[in-house]
Order: C-alpha cells, then sequence, then structure tokens
C-alpha cells in the first residue's frame, strides 16, 4: 500500500504542478551486464554502480534480437522483431511501418522537447536511423573511430566505411582495408565520440533546466562496440593477466550447425589482427577482453559525468534515468565472438531504472522483461495513456513490478535470430531456453529444437530437446501462444 501511496502522489503532484517527470535515456552499444553492480567481478565501472544502486536493477532483462539496428527498432517502437519483419541491419523503419509512433514521438505528442546524441537507431549498412523521430536534429558521433595511424594505414577502414554508409568498397571496386581492433593512445576523453557525447548531453541538460519544459534526451554510447579504442589510461585500471579468459571454447552437444556463429565469423572478422579464418588464440583472446572492458570503463566514466551534471543541475529529483545495453556480447564463450545467435551471453542485458519516488535505491528484480517493455513502462511512469501503436505494442508496463520488484507479469522472456535462412523464435524461462528454428517464410514447417538448462550451468553446453519431451512440449505450448512471425521487410 504504501508503494501504491507513494506513486500516487509523485504522479498527482506533477499533475497538479503541471510538471511532467523528464526522461533520461542511457544506451550502451554491445554492452552485457559487464558492471560491478551486476555481479561482474572483473568490470571496475564505479559510476555505473552508483546509477545502478539508485534505482531497480533487472537481472533477468533480455533483448529481443541480438544485433543493433532491430533492437534499437524494438526499444523505440515497443514492437519484438517478429511482429515487424525488422530483422536487419539494413532494414528501413519506415519503408516496412511508415505510420509507426516511436517512443520519441509519442513523449512529443504529450509535451515533451524529444533530443537524441550518439548512437540511438543504428545509423550504417544502409540504414540511416529515423531522423524524424525527435524534434531536435540529430547529434551524430561516430561509432568506428581511430586516432593512431598505424591503426588504419591512413585510410578508411571497412567498418568505418560500413558505418557511415560508403560502404566496404572503394571507389575503384577494391574491398576496403581492415582497421585495428584496439588501440589505446593517451589521449583525453573528448578524442572519441562517447566523450563528446557525454560533453553534449551535458549542455543540454543545462539547456533544459532553463527552459523548462520536460524532456525526453536519449543519449547513445559506443563502446564497448567494435573496435575497443579507448584512452590508454582505461586499459591501465586492468591487469591483462588477471583478466578472466575462456578456455573452453566448445558448441552445445546436439546443437543444430546454423544456430552457432564459430571462430572469426562474421563481424570480429573486419578487424585485425584477427585472423579472417579460423579460430582466436588465448594471447588475441586476452587482448580483445582488455579492449572490452577498457571501453566499458571509459563509458562509465562518460556516463558518470552526465549524471553527475544531471545532480548537480538539480534535474535528478524529477528526472527517470533508464540505462540499457542493446544486447550481450560473446568473448569467446561457446567459441563464439559479438552476438548474432539466440544464447544466454548474446541476449541477456543490462537495464536499470531509477524512477524518483517509486523505485527503492539498490532494489532488484528478477522479472523476466525485454526490451520492448521499456516504451509502455516509461509512458506510464511519466503519467501518459499506454501507446497502442499503430504498430503492435509487444511490451508490458512494469509499473507494477517497480513498484513492487516481487510481481510477475510474465513467466518468460522472448527473442529471436534469423541465421542461414531460418529463423530461431525463443523463449527463456527462469530455467530453460527453447528455441524454435524454422525456414524462413515457411512457419508450418517441421521445426528443429534446441532446448537448455541453465541450473547446471550459466552458458548453453548441451541440447536436452530429445531427452527432455515433457518440458519441451510445456514450452512448446507457450512459444505457441505468440503470433506467427512477420516476414523480412
Amino acid at each position: 500500500m504504501r508503494s501504491i501511496f507513494i506513486l500516487f502522489t509523485f504522479l498527482t503532484t506533477a499533475a497538479h504542478s503541471g510538471e511532467k517527470p523528464n526522461i533520461l535515456l542511457i544506451l550502451v552499444d554491445d554492452l552485457r551486464p559487464a558492471i560491478s553492480a551486476f555481479g561482474d567481478k572483473t568490470a571496475i565501472t564505479p559510476n555505473l554502480d552508483k546509477l545502478t544502486n539508485r534505482g531497480l536493477r533487472f537481472e533477468a532483462a533480455y533483448c529481443n534480437q541480438a544485433v543493433c539496428a532491430p533492437s534499437r527498432f524494438n526499444l523505440m517502437l515497443g514492437s519484438r522483431s517478429t511482429s515487424t519483419g525488422l530483422y536487419g541491419l539494413g532494414s528501413h523503419l519506415r519503408k516496412a511501418l511508415p505510420d509507426a509512433v516511436t517512443m520519441p514521438q509519442y513523449f512529443a505528442r504529450h509535451g515533451y522537447r524529444t533530443e537524441s546524441l550518439g548512437k540511438v537507431f543504428h545509423i550504417g549498412h544502409g540504414n540511416f536511423g529515423d531522423p524524424d523521430s525527435f524534434l531536435v536534429p540529430h547529434f551524430k558521433e561516430l561509432v568506428v573511430e581511430y586516432k593512431l595511424p598505424e591503426s588504419t594505414g591512413g585510410k578508411l577502414t571497412r567498418e568505418e566505411g560500413y558505418f557511415t554508409n560508403q560502404g566496404k568498397f572503394d571507389a575503384n571496386g577494391k574491398l576496403r582495408p581492415r582497421g585495428a581492433a584496439f588501440e589505446a593512445p593517451k589521449v583525453d576523453d573528448l578524442a572519441y565520440a562517447d566523450g563528446r557525447v557525454a560533453a553534449e548531453t551535458i549542455k543540454r541538460l543545462a539547456a533544459a533546466k532553463e527552459r523548462k519544459t520536460p524532456f525526453f534526451i536519449a543519449a547513445g554510447f559506443a563502446r564497448p562496440h567494435l573496435p575497443f579504442s579507448a584512452p590508454k589510461k582505461y586499459w591501465d585500471f586492468y591487469d591483462p593477466e588477471k583478466l578472466p579468459v575462456v578456455t573452453s571454447k566448445a558448441s552445445p552437444v546436439g546443437a543444430p550447425k546454423w544456430a552457432i556463429k564459430k571462430g572469426t565469423s562474421g563481424e570480429i572478422s573486419a578487424y585485425q589482427p584477427v585472423p579472417e579464418k579460423g579460430e582466436i588464440n588465448e594471447t588475441l583472446t586476452r587482448k580483445l577482453t582488455h579492449g572490452y572492458y577498457a571501453s566499458t570503463s571509459y563509458v562509465d566514466a562518460q556516463i558518470g559525468k552526465v549524471i553527475d551534471s544531471l545532480d548537480q543541475l538539480d534535474l535528478a529529483k524529477n528526472t527517470i534515468i533508464v540505462l540499457w545495453g542493446d544486447h550481450g556480447f560473446h568473448l569467446g564463450e561457446l567459441g563464439i565472438w559479438t552476438k548474432h545467435v539466440n544464447y544466454e551471453t548474446a541476449t541477456r542485458i543490462p537495464i536499470v531504472i531509477a524512477a524518483p519516488g517509486i523505485t527503492k535505491p539498490g532494489s532488484t528484480t528478477n522479472h523476466p522483461t525485454e526490451t520492448v517493455d521499456l516504451f509502455p513502462t516509461l509512458a506510464a511512469l511519466a503519467g501518459l495513456p499506454i501507446p497502442s501503436g499503430p504498430q503492435p505494442i509487444d511490451g508490458l508496463n512494469l509499473l507494477p513490478v517497480l513498484k513492487d520488484p516481487s510481481i510477475r507479469l510474465r513467466d518468460h522472456a522472448y527473442h529471436c535470430f534469423p541465421r542461414q535462412g531460418k529463423l530461431g523464435r525463443a523463449i527463456r524461462t527462469n530455467r530453460y531456453r527453447l528455441v524454435d528454428w524454422r525456414p524462413i517464410g515457411k512457419p508450418d514447417a517441421k521445426p528443429v529444437f534446441e532446448l537448455y538448462d541453465y541450473s547446471q550451468s550459466p552458458v548453453e553446453t548441451e541440447n536436452l530437446a530429445g531427452s527432455k519431451p515433457a518440458v519441451l512440449e510445456k514450452l512448446r505450448q507457450i512459444l505457441a501462444s505468440h503470433p506467427r512471425p512477420v516476414r523480412n521487410r
């Protein structure tokens, strides 16, 4: 009853005063829960720890698809990929859903000034994001960035070409060179995009205080996305010899071959000195792991500056802060690097919501939570009507969970990933994950299943689909309650 009274007081006071709560949405690319407050014993993240401890930590939060562009569409639309058909890096939101109302558009319709900085929508790979989603022109920054000449050889690299929509081939049709997977120059924080995004966000917060219009600011940070470019001082936080390095690279026994992304296939092969084919040895694994954690500590420092500014400007008392990672990231677990699979390390994400007067500082919940839940939840926190589309709204309003973290509104999380002509739709319960694989566009085809039990291991070890028929059937029925997937648009 007390939590309901606090919520009622918060919302009615805001309504009577005409003051709506501000929204600060902090997005971090490729951030698995590599945060000390989430239990990562390696991560040095004092600022993310403080942010986590001022709100509610979601321990069982999952993305709806483990790749950048679709995951951000999930966030901004409140719609799963299987409801929109937006599965790819090059998917165009307005071609598929011209009338969709994104989260910032929804807040703008209710009197908010909406702004975006850094990586919010995915821009690159032929995708230009959604410029019209925000009232203020987007503050665009780099994702792939280098400061050392030896990192690029003085040429535009393959991934720089992709992320600036210039493509992987140069004007002569020649494949662009690979850039470095990591660098550690002695530069200040502003040398890289995340430092500049933080600085500009601080300016926007100061302007917002003077303007007195409720704001919705989405600040997107690029690291720890590859390349692991971060000032040397953050690399120096870690002793490389003491970093945890995955030694077992075995795939789950009985997993279908298309479900696995082995060795250097995919994104990581675009960076040198990663071998373009084959496996990554222990020495390079250690260096890449070092780079990931150094990059995480760098972005931690930038987010800390933004939160400190919010406090100094006396805006925190009426600002809802959300921390969200777009998907997880493999550092060699199961022999997999980066994301693009349906497994735990690729799909589990950090979510934190700090809502003054509603969330209890330092609280946690194991409620199965999805990226799509944030749109309706933030609307409810702001006292707005729950969004109804016109796109499908698949997310739940988690306001009851914010008030009482023990409440359960669902018993599983849902996600998907297309691989090698097949679509894997998955549900994750407290104990199990079921993945249903069928050829894309053939929902009535005979499925191939993966079933994993996490009670014995935090990662997938053996596909139990053939040995636990009762569990399989129960989870199949749950998955069958979800709508059929929409084809790729």
